[in-house]
């Protein structure tokens, strides 16, 4: 069931993803969201975000010989792109990928701001993952700095994660 307050996704298939080579799935809901940037150039367009997900996905697929996309999601000039997706395990931050949703904004925000536009469009995917039971209704949400050493989500980003309903200032 799509819920209203989903966001339009834009699907794996619209994108050209890659065939995962190993499929695991997650107990829902999933009650910890981790928030992360890419650290590379930002996309501007669709077309140039479409390339950006394929690019990360072949880096993590080859250089990491991960099965997949590492992020749940990833967010790029205010459109939602389908990672490895609800229901399944992905290879965003160790310790963490099998009990949470990992979600990349594009773009290094040690440098950039994140828009309103793409802020807007994470704080629907949240309220859609809960309207949909993939996240529990109290889920945590947390930048990925906040679990590990990493400069992910950067500065910009982790500010603006704060004023998020669901953020946890401690783990």
């Amino acid at each position: 069931m799509i819920s209203k307050t989903c966001p339009y996704i834009i699907k794996r298939v619209q994108w050209g993803a890659a065939k995962s080579k190993n499929v695991t799935y997650q107990l829902k809901p999933v009650a910890t969201v981790i928030i992360h940037h890419s650290a590379t150039e930002k996309c501007t367009t669709d077309t140039s975000c479409k390339e950006m997900v394929r690019s990360i996905q072949s880096f993590h697929q080859t250089k990491h010989t991960w099965s997949d996309i590492g992020y749940n999601f990833l967010i790029g000039a205010g459109n939602v792109y389908e990672g490895i997706g609800w229901h399944r395990t992905g290879a965003h931050l160790r310790g963490h990928n099998d009990r949470s949703i990992g979600v990349a904004f594009i773009g290094n925000y040690n440098n950039d701001r994140p828009s309103i536009r793409s802020l807007n469009s994470l704080a629907q995917l949240l309220h859609c993952g809960v309207d949909t039971g993939e996240l529990s209704n109290d889920y945590r949400l947390y930048g990925a700095i906040q679990l590990q050493t990493t400069d992910s989500p950067g500065e910009w980003l982790y500010l603006k994660l704060q004023e998020f309903n669901h953020w946890q200032p401690n783990v």
